[in-house]
């Protein structure tokens, strides 16, 4: 700071008050009023600029909402912080206007730090909301399921744990604790703590394997070991899978990174294979027509796919009916649409056959006949 204006050796800016110049007073006041300078333009224009870079509207909104107070009282404080730490360099200088007593030098430093690593974990920590719509931004259906919650609410208690400590080093630092011995004391502890609890952070990193990998989302059908079901929830710890006979497993995350898991759910599309019995009396060319009017069908059927190796064709005589096997391929969302349209479809043969005069043949009216 040698190059700051120095007021003569009798200058009333010499003068002391309560271990201060009068200088120095001056210049803490103008610094005073530079933080809050500083902190209006900060909150004035870091909006705009914010608004400039980020493209979605949603993650402007959550990124500068109530984000700007925090962010100039950080900006602000932190040049004060620097002008303070000059000023108290320049005091070694001989013939130095600047005078502060010990107490001041000693804490004041260490008080501006601390009011920044605050500001700073308060923005930050308001910036994790933007994790949702960065999320949101990226899914195709625009409704967030479970699984994608599941991976909000992870990630977003991933960071608020990051900025917890890491802000605890900075306002520790700030407050003059041994950095040195204090992240050795949290390292043994941590350690401590590692082991007494292995299991739940296995769980957690299990977790958030599935949660990025995507082996299976809420709603498909897997089968994990023993286990079959419908996925219903991801959580941090469980995933809970509902089975056929409506009850619930709950099954740690540990264990799907270790286990193969077949995923029904991510299937390309649902094969769908059966047989019908004709009447042995049916009609040659009847038959023959009914099977191309059902291959017409499944053609034509945009809930099909596959049509080269589909097939509907008879495979066996026998003297009581006419077997003809069935083999198709659904291009259905889940198994509510397949039942649906297997529905559909087995309604449409039922006329095909009827308005061919063909009859299913039924064992049970044979025998009373």
């Amino acid at each position: 700071m040698d190059d700051l204006w120095t007021p003569a050796a009798d200058s009333s800016l010499r003068d002391e008050l309560f271990g201060f110049t009068t200088y120095t007073l001056a210049l803490l006041f103008a610094i005073i009023i530079g933080i809050l300078i500083v902190r209006l333009l900060t909150m004035r224009f870091a909006p705009t600029v914010l608004r400039t870079i980020i493209r979605s509207e949603a993650i402007k909104g959550k990124t500068v909402q109530d984000s700007d107070k925090a962010l100039g009282t950080a900006v602000g404080v932190g040049l004060a912080m620097v002008a303070i730490n000059l000023m108290i360099e320049d005091m070694e200088r001989t013939g130095s206007p600047i005078l502060m007593p010990s107490i001041a030098v000693s804490f004041l430093p260490g008080i501006l730090q601390f009011i920044v690593a605050i500001a700073l974990v308060v923005w930050a920590f308001r910036l994790v909301n933007i994790v949702q719509d960065v999320v949101a931004l990226f899914d195709n259906d625009d409704v967030l399921d479970g699984t994608e919650k599941t991976l909000i609410s992870a990630v977003q208690s991933t960071l608020r744990f990051v900025i917890i400590f890491v802000g605890a080093v900075f306002v520790a630092d700030s407050m003059g604790f041994d950095l040195t011995s204090l992240i050795a004391g949290l390292g043994i502890s941590g350690l401590a703590l590692a082991l007494a609890a292995k299991d739940s952070i296995s769980n957690f990193f299990g977790a958030i394997t599935v949660l990025l990998d995507r082996p299976f989302k809420v709603g498909d059908w897997i089968v994990v070991g023993t286990a079959e079901g419908e996925v219903i929830e991801i959580n941090l710890r469980t995933t809970l899978i509902r089975t056929s006979a409506d009850t619930i497993i709950t099954m740690p995350n540990a264990n799907l990174v270790n286990t193969p898991v077949e995923n029904w759910g991510k299937r390309r599309w649902r094969r769908w294979q059966t047989k019908f019995h004709l009447d042995i009396n049916a009609d040659g060319d009847a038959v023959a027509s009914f099977c191309e009017r059902v291959m017409d069908d499944i053609k034509e059927n945009p809930k099909t796919l596959k049509e080269d190796s589909s097939f509907c064709q008879v495979s066996m005589i026998s003297a009581t009916s006419l077997d003809v096997d069935l083999n198709l391929y659904w291009d259905v969302s889940g198994g509510v649409e397949e039942r649906q349209e297997r529905a559909k479809f087995i309604i449409r043969l039922k006329n095909i056959a009827e308005d061919l005069g063909i009859e299913f043949y039924d064992g049970r009216v044979r025998q009373q006949r």
